[in-house]
């Protein structure tokens, strides 16, 4: 038996008539009678009996209707969630944050959520080489990353360059105005990122460039407390802005990095080039595209075509 069959057997079953069922279905008397004695042969049983002008459905009849019902219902229901699923409305949304994410996406999020509120979420955080290459994996669809990095593999879109900021105690206000990476000397910078990795390559290679040796005692990946420690004078960081944005609260005072030092960050959104992304992450790229405040308007590559 096939779902087609089932559907004949409920439609006569409802009618008590061949005809009427037929009828219901759009389709002439005969192949609906030769599909009704098919179902019967295959099964060996009687299913529906003629009671005058009416069928009259038997018990074992009874028992295949209740069956029918329940995989008419999830055939419908499959084709459903199927067409969902492809359009975007259903699904699931995987991506990676970077360890310093962007400032506004939890309200991006809040508002996918309203338009897409069967859809599930993977968000994982990790460092951005990290991301890529779960990108390339598969692992997940879309990533927010830190710039620079090899982007060959990826459709990107731009979001925005952020300054940094070094950071201090209340205890003290060191500086009336920005900040040289000159005037960091006898700063204790405690950075917030790992050896070799994002930030951390980022600030040594501003110093690097202006042949300084930056005044660094160690690391910190640990964000939380890192503010903590810098608010309670035992050392300094430098950080980008939107860390600034994110972990609010702490005693500390922030002196933006001068653009003249050239120590920047573009964050950038990307996803595997020559791959299909699903309608669901389309959707987000859309409506993060509609809804950031933070991006720029340029895109290397766009969706259409990847």
């Amino acid at each position: 038996m096939d779902i087609r069959q089932l559907r004949y057997f409920i439609a006569i079953v409802e009618e008590r008539s061949i005809s009427a069922a037929a009828r219901r279905l759009h389709i002439s008397q005969p192949p609906l009678s030769q599909q009704l004695r098919a179902m019967e042969e295959e099964l060996g049983v009687i299913l529906l009996e003629r009671n005058g002008k009416h069928m009259e459905v038997t018990d074992a009849g009874k028992t295949l209707y209740s069956y029918a019902l329940q995989m008419d219902q999830l055939m419908q229901e499959a084709k459903m969630e199927v067409s969902e699923v492809e359009n975007g409305v259903n699904g699931q949304l995987t991506m990676g944050v970077n360890t310093f994410s962007v400032p506004d996406l939890p309200e991006i999020l809040h508002q996918f959520q309203k338009y897409y509120p069967k859809v599930t979420y993977k968000i994982q955080q990790n460092e951005s080489a990290h991301l890529c290459q779960l990108v390339r994996d598969r692992a997940i669809e879309l990533a927010f990353i830190r710039l620079p990095l090899e982007l060959d593999d990826f459709s990107v879109l731009h979001l925005y360059t952020e300054p940094f900021y070094l950071i201090t105690s209340q205890k003290q206000k060191r500086f009336e105005h920005e900040v040289t990476l000159a005037d960091t000397a006898n700063e204790r910078l405690l950075l917030p990122s790992t050896q070799g990795l994002g930030v951390h390559y980022l600030i040594l290679e501003a110093y690097s460039r202006l042949d300084m040796h930056p005044p660094v005692v160690g690391e910190c990946s640990d964000i939380a407390l890192l503010m903590e420690l810098v608010s309670t004078d035992f050392c300094s960081s430098i950080v980008p802005e939107t860390l600034l944005h994110r972990h609010k609260g702490f005693s500390i005072h922030a002196y933006k990095i001068s653009s003249t030092v050239g120590m920047s960050s573009p964050l950038g959104l990307i996803w595997l080039k020559n791959h299909r992304l699903s309608n669901t992450a389309r959707n987000f790229i859309d409506l993060f595209k509609k809804e950031s405040r933070y991006l720029q308007h340029h895109v290397h590559k766009e969706m259409d075509g990847d």
